[in-house]
């Protein structure tokens, strides 16, 4: 073989390797206008509202839990919030399930007396040894919980205190196994991360989930800001801890059991977006993670139900999405060189190559954002200014999510390990001399090489007069967010306060 056959060669490896990560991109980012559609079909109007009301004395008992696991800086707030819940004292009982390892059950043991004295019923049950981590937490107060349904916050949430009666009323229809309300944030406008963050976030309460609970197809608990019977846990299997994400696992396995679910998109529960991108890395590595541990254990049961094959479509969707972050890595490689391939073809050639991406996964996302952001009352001028620091932290972030999708394809075991919060909610508080943050990994070292890989890639079409500039914008926002991840989790890191840096409680022991 000469030395150009060899060049032509590897010129259609690389060509068809692009077309085909492309191809199946498109696919998952074709899905996002599905769900938009969806959205517009079913989505009009209020709220579904209950089959009918309970009186005051028909109220069923409720069971609120709290499982904690280091949470010095929320554990007072969590208590106060869930303890203020407008529900009769009679009827309610609320468990704080702490794992802690360090002060934080000293202070929830003080505040939960302190509301015992108060006449709340409320206790405090303490594990030290955390197997099942957060789900064998919620299994354990099951155990011990009297209530007809239970109410699940984490210690970043502060419930509302009419979160019980907006919820409870739905399960006086009797096939309703969980309701699910929509998370709100207390410091959205913290930083660019923390805004970005809660762009994605609203994209999958406000859409996904509105869109597939009014049509009718799977969609699951988060783990927190919602109520459930316990009778459907039950019949469900009980808490489970195979996966990092032991919410979307119970999920499936009670609709699978027959139970229906019902999303508040218009009840909010505020909580705290991560401020770290660390912190912000170590939660989307778990979810992706436990999404797809999650599809490999109950996927196949679902395919074999008598679900139809619309509920079942959208079920691979969800469970298997985050696959796209590996293609992520993938198109990432080879997307320069085959911009470099192609530095000397035409502009025709130069379309047909860049267009599948911009209408099948950039365009597709942007406007998924967009119908997002408008439904909760955002402006188009804000939208566009958040858009690119959207597009670019979910690019920048494939590395570190395609990680944790390859760990659960090879079955490779990793802790649970906890997002940490600091009670941030005002623009001039400070994070860097709190406990909990966490150690820098190897991660940005690798971001930092793709955007130089990028850079490369942008240098030879900027020197190279006569080459079309279509494929610049796709190369720049590549490079942008790996550049923006790897940069604001080295700098965080080094901001930390130094007489902090060697104090920190274990995270995920």
């Amino acid at each position: 073989m000469t030395l150009l056959e060899d060049y032509a060669t590897w010129k259609l490896i690389i060509l068809l390797g692009y077309f085909a990560v492309l191809a199946v991109l498109a696919m998952y980012g074709f899905h996002r206008y599905a769900i938009v559609r969806l959205y517009r079909k079913y989505a009009t109007g209020d709220d579904p509202e209950p089959k009918r009301r309970y009186s005051d004395g028909e109220l069923p008992f409720v069971t609120v839990q709290v499982p904690l696991y280091n949470e010095r800086y929320v554990v007072d707030r969590i208590i106060d919030a869930v303890c203020r819940l407008d529900y009769p004292a009679d009827r309610l009982e609320i468990q704080i399930l702490d794992d802690s390892t360090d002060d934080t059950t000293e202070r929830a043991r003080r505040r939960v007396q302190d509301w015992r004295d108060r006449g709340v019923d409320i206790s405090l049950i303490h594990r030290v040894d955390r197997h099942g981590y957060k789900a064998g937490a919620l299994q354990e107060g099951l155990r011990q919980a009297r209530g007809e349904f239970v109410a699940v916050f984490d210690a970043d949430f502060i419930p509302k205190p009419d979160f019980l009666r907006r919820t409870v009323h739905h399960f006086t229809d009797d096939s309703i196994g969980m309701v699910q309300a929509r998370w709100d944030y207390i410091n959205r406008d913290f930083s660019l991360l923390t805004k970005a963050q809660a762009v994605l976030l609203d994209g999958h309460f406000v859409l996904e989930h509105t869109a597939r609970h009014r049509s009718g197809r799977f969609f699951n608990f988060n783990g927190t800001a919602g109520i459930w019977r316990v009778a459907a846990i039950d019949e469900a299997g009980g808490w489970e801890h195979e996966t990092l994400t032991e919410d979307l696992d119970l999920s499936y396995r009670a609709q699978l059991a027959g139970w229906k679910f019902r999303f508040l998109r218009d009840l909010t529960v505020p909580s705290e977006i991560p401020v770290t991108m660390n912190a912000f890395k170590s939660q989307q590595h778990r979810w992706s993670k436990g999404a797809l541990q999650t599809a490999r254990k109950v996927l196949p049961a679902v395919l074999r139900s008598d679900f139809s094959w619309k509920i079942k479509l959208e079920a691979i969707y969800h469970l298997t999405g985050n696959i796209a972050y590996v293609l992520m890595v993938i198109l990432a490689l080879l997307m320069p060189m085959a911009t470099l391939v192609r530095i000397q073809q035409g502009w025709y050639e130069v379309l047909l190559l860049d267009l599948p991406i911009f209408f099948g996964a950039t365009f597709s996302i942007c406007y998924f954002y967009w119908v997002s952001q408008r439904e909760t009352g955002r402006s188009r001028r804000e939208i566009l200014r958040l858009l690119p620091a959207v597009l670019g932290l979910g690019i920048g972030l494939s590395i570190n999510n395609a990680r944790g999708v390859v760990e659960a394809m090879f079955r490779y075991e990793t802790p649970f390990v906890r997002t940490p919060k600091y009670a941030i909610d005002q623009l001039d508080e400070s994070w860097t001399s709190k406990l909990y943050i966490g150690k820098m990994s190897l991660s940005p070292i690798v971001e930092a090489g793709f955007g130089l890989w990028f850079s490369y890639a942008i240098w030879c079409i900027v020197t190279d007069v006569g080459h079309s500039l279509a494929s610049l914008p796709f190369l720049l926002l590549f490079q942008f967010g790996f550049f923006y991840v790897a940069f604001v989790s080295v700098s965080q890191s080094l901001s930390r306060h130094p007489a902090r840096q060697s104090n920190h409680p274990p995270q995920s022991a």
